[in-house]
């Protein structure tokens, strides 16, 4: 709990992401985690982007064991190669137990190679979970503009961390670019897609086409019909605290002219799982012409409680990123919902669809080992 006037959050993990034309191939590399007495933990940096030279957001969690008081400071130092010009207060955001902390009740200095987050007013409580948002997703406060700039030279980087007068702790993150990333990079944590045949269940229905790892082709789509493939995410890891895999699309299924086959359900941005439904095909309304959405077989995962997947219950296919697949602890591959989920990805269009030959879309998995 954050001891002022209003509370707050705060996330941190690593990620490796791969995008490809209309699938992602990803793997996730582990962050390390060094204990000692008085240690930060549950302490992970997820980055937006982890190509060389590449600027990217940073979002940054760890739970602090004795707390920050007012006075103190929270100090997050980046190795030599990461730049940080222009980071200031507009480009943070402070979260404590999920909770948004004013930027009235904390200042930021840029060191160059550290950012110092200076509480001035309350204090963040022994036990809490703080998240630093650092980048232009930290938009609570402001309107940031500027990413941290990763090293130019690929390798794994140990960001340090120093919060409040007695704790401290360390994670890593790799830069690596994105062509060389494979399943064979690190045994500690694999992330793999593999396509699926027709006639194979997903989440309570039936695959009518099949796919690769690489691709998810629906073919020629027919009025009234639902068109369903899936694809089978495999992790294994020996993280501690287990995993997480999202996915998003770069934007609708959209054709060379324009068109487009939008979100489930009739182009809204749904959130919350819900029952396949048709197309209403309205006149006038080309939102309401098509629609395709996602599914997984995995009904526990970290979406909220209310977000999760039940049996043929479907979401947009967002933008922003939604978790399919997660897991509490170390996988070996097996176990729908531990080490294997199958994800599902449906369309339905009406008569009014527009033509098109050359619908596409890019989506991106991105798989997060916690320790």
């Amino acid at each position: 709990m954050y001891i002022t006037d209003k509370t707050v959050t705060l996330l941190k993990p690593i990620a490796i992401v791969v995008g490809l034309a209309i699938t992602l191939w990803s793997l996730g590399l582990p962050t390390l985690h060094f204990v000692d007495a008085a240690n930060i933990t549950d302490v992970r940096d997820v980055i937006s982007d982890s190509a060389p030279s590449a600027s990217a957001d940073h979002t940054i969690e760890f739970v602090t064991p004795s707390g920050v008081a007012n006075g103190e400071d929270i100090e997050i130092t980046f190795p030599a190669g990461f730049d940080l010009t222009g980071i200031a207060e507009e480009d943070i955001d402070l979260e404590v137990n999920g909770s948004n902390v004013t930027n009235t009740n904390w200042s930021v200095t840029n060191g160059g190679s550290d950012i110092t987050i200076s509480i001035d007013t309350g204090s963040i409580a022994a036990g809490a979970t703080t998240t630093v948002y650092i980048g232009t997703h930290a938009t609570a406060e402001g309107s940031p503009d500027t990413q941290i700039v990763n090293p130019a030279a690929e390798g794994s980087y140990e960001i340090g961390f120093v919060v409040g007068s007695q704790d401290s702790g360390w994670t890593r993150v790799v830069i690596l670019d994105n062509v060389e990333i494979t399943a064979a990079v690190d045994t500690i944590f694999t992330f793999t897609v593999a396509g699926v045949n027709a006639g194979q269940t997903v989440n309570g229905t039936t695959t009518t086409g099949a796919t690769g790892s690489t691709t998810i082709p629906f073919g020629t789509l027919q009025a009234g019909q639902a068109t369903t493939t899936a694809q089978d995410l495999t992790v294994t890891t020996n993280a501690a605290n287990g995993y997480y895999v999202t996915v998003q699309v770069d934007g609708p299924l959209q054709s060379s002219t324009g068109a487009d086959i939008d979100s489930f359900s009739q182009g809204a941005d749904t959130t919350q799982p819900i029952a396949w439904a048709a197309p209403s095909a309205t006149i006038g309304q080309e939102n309401t012409y098509g629609h395709w959405g996602i599914t997984s077989d995995d009904a526990d995962t970290t979406r909220d409680a209310g977000d999760e997947f039940g049996s043929n219950e479907w979401a947009a296919a967002s933008t922003s990123p939604r978790v399919v697949m997660s897991h509490d602890g170390p996988a070996n591959g097996t176990g729908t919902g531990e080490g294997t989920t199958r994800v599902g990805y449906q369309v339905q269009i009406s008569s009014l669809q527009e033509a098109g030959d050359d619908y596409s879309a890019t989506l991106t998995y991105v798989a997060t080992p916690v320790f």
